[in-house]
């Protein structure tokens, strides 16, 4: 998102608002970018994340008279991603991982020859995890409001980020030449 589609994207507000179609497509432009990441980086397939990234915008259009403009625009709209985001791993059964079991994939022989970027070892991660860390240490979000989001504790976003932690650790230096 450059500062120019940020300022523009704050600037059609009002004619989203009033349901205009030319203002609705410039919102959906200055964020379509940012949420379709966000949703990528939570859902496992582009599939998943497209359907996220449209249900986003169908609950923005639906829900822009509720927001107030007290914080900013993409905040609002990231919080709506995030949801939406997690809601389809609720629906599609992902969540359903127990806080003790080690739920990680194994690797396959022939694949553990191969060098581990971060981008494949998150991949790795279950879908929870996947999530959890993302949240966090990408968006910014507290353990609380992960919490929140999730229907979980604080204490199992937390563990879940530890365990994803040590994890990504240990996969990242198996892969390093010695």
């Amino acid at each position: 998102m450059d500062a120019f589609g940020l300022a523009n994207a704050a600037a059609v507000v009002p004619g989203v608002r009033s349901g205009d179609p030319v203002a609705q497509e410039a919102l959906y432009r200055a964020f379509e970018a940012p949420v379709y990441n966000l949703a990528r980086r939570i859902c496992r397939t582009t599939e998943d994340a497209e359907d996220v990234l449209q249900e986003t915008f169908f609950e923005v259009f639906k829900s822009i008279g509720r927001y107030r403009g007290d914080g900013s625009l993409w905040g609002w709209i990231r919080t709506i991603a995030s949801s939406k985001a997690l809601m389809r791993l609720r629906r599609n059964k992902y969540r359903d991982t127990d806080e003790l079991q080690d739920d990680v994939t194994p690797l396959r022989r022939e694949d553990a020859a191969l060098r581990m970027d971060l981008e494949s070892a998150l991949e790795r991660l279950s879908e929870t995890s996947r999530a959890v860390v993302w949240l966090h240490d990408v968006e910014g979000y507290t353990h609380e409001e992960i919490a929140g989001m999730m229907d979980r504790t604080v204490s199992f976003s937390k563990s879940q980020l530890a365990r994803a932690h040590s994890r990504l650790r240990r996969w990242l230096q198996e892969e390093v030449p010695a």
